[in-house]
């Protein structure tokens, strides 16, 4: 049984953690496997959207602790944190859209790989602990760049200080979940999510997200704008979307290649 399943159902792509008697935790086979699957589904055109999440009762567990007991040697340890850190800058980093779908037990490095997608999709049952400091640990995974990021710094702070477990309804308040549904429609809606997003413009939807990716000044972000709005404004995308809207229709748009730099 392959660490990580992949699978495409029309424009949706799935990344799937499928180490379900270990609440997929994060071992060297399913990091490897994850690079490899999202490299797949990033390369594959008919894919627009892709949806991460887990098999079984859990979304992910973080760091498979009797993994890490097996890497003896400093050099082994840091390659491995390397790759899992790179889960994250690939997510923040792909072309495409990617979208969390939490359906249970998410802690460590799996709250952080949730918090580096797009969007959160979370069952109405799950929590979130930012467990590194029960076992004399700092974040991975970019939870030091993202959760101050979602929740301000001294809420972070306190979160992972003393790894208080946070019930789905806090993070949603919080922001670290975007939408929560109870688990009889959490697949069902997180897919009609996807549908939608898949339906807009793949080149718009990707300029957007290396936008948003990039810390820059307003200044910096502004000069950009308009270099990528006035290539767009000059794109097949735009021609179509205001057709569409003259013929009162839904628009039907292909990808593009236009420069977003």
């Amino acid at each position: 049984m392959a660490a990580v399943e992949t699978k495409v159902t029309g424009h949706i792509g799935y990344v799937i953690l499928n180490r379900p008697e270990s609440l997929n935790a994060m071992n060297g086979e399913l990091v490897e496997g994850f690079h490899a699957g999202l490299t797949k589904l990033l390369g594959d055109e008919a894919v627009r959207v892709i949806i991460l999440t887990g098999a079984g009762r859990a979304f992910c567990a973080g760091g498979d602790l009797a993994y890490m007991e097996t890497l003896t040697e400093e050099s082994e340890r840091q390659t491995f944190i390397a790759r899992v850190g790179e889960m994250a800058l690939r997510i923040n980093r792909a072309d495409k859209p990617v979208i969390a779908m939490v359906n249970g037990v998410t802690a460590g490095a799996g709250v952080n790989i949730m918090l580096a997608c797009d969007m959160v999709c979370a069952v109405d049952s799950a929590k979130f602990i930012q467990s590194f400091v029960n076992v004399g640990l700092i974040p991975d995974c970019g939870g030091l760049y993202f959760l101050p990021r979602v929740v301000g710094k001294q809420r972070a702070k306190e979160l992972m200080y003393t790894a208080r477990p946070v019930k789905a309804e806090e993070a949603l308040a919080l922001g670290m979940v975007t939408f929560l549904y109870d688990s009889d429609t959490l697949v069902s809606e997180t897919e009609a999510l996807a549908t939608r997003i898949a339906a807009g413009s793949p080149g718009a939807i990707r300029a957007m997200k290396h936008m948003l990716a990039e810390d820059t000044t307003l200044e910096e972000l502004l000069a950009r704008e308009a270099r990528v709005q006035a290539r767009r404004l000059g794109g097949d995308a735009y021609a179509e979307g205001v057709a569409a809207f003259k013929e009162k229709r839904s628009p039907q748009f292909t990808d593009d290649t236009i420069d977003d730099k």
